[in-house]
């Protein structure tokens, strides 16, 4: 088994965003939540990368647990 990521938040972020590239942080250590900093560096982490072709709201999971990866599934309702 890898590394655990750190839980960042039991609610994901729930932001409007513009169309371009984002970088979801995917270790949970990023000062800059929901996206990375570099924080993961040194570990078996790697951000992962979302593109919004359309401005619209989005749920990014801050868990860091999702089945949908950057994307918030619900996970943090059963984490400790």
């Amino acid at each position: 088994m890898g590394d655990q990521p750190v839980i960042a938040s039991h609610v994901p972020a729930v932001m409007k965003m513009d169309p371009g590239e984002y970088w979801w942080c995917s270790c949970g250590k990023s000062k800059g939540q929901p996206f990375c900093d570099g924080s993961h560096k040194g570990s078996s982490f790697t951000p992962q990368q979302v593109v919004i072709e359309e401005t619209r709201n989005i749920a990014f999971c801050n868990c860091k647990h999702s089945a949908n990866g950057a994307m918030c599934d619900g996970s943090h309702s059963s984490l400790d």
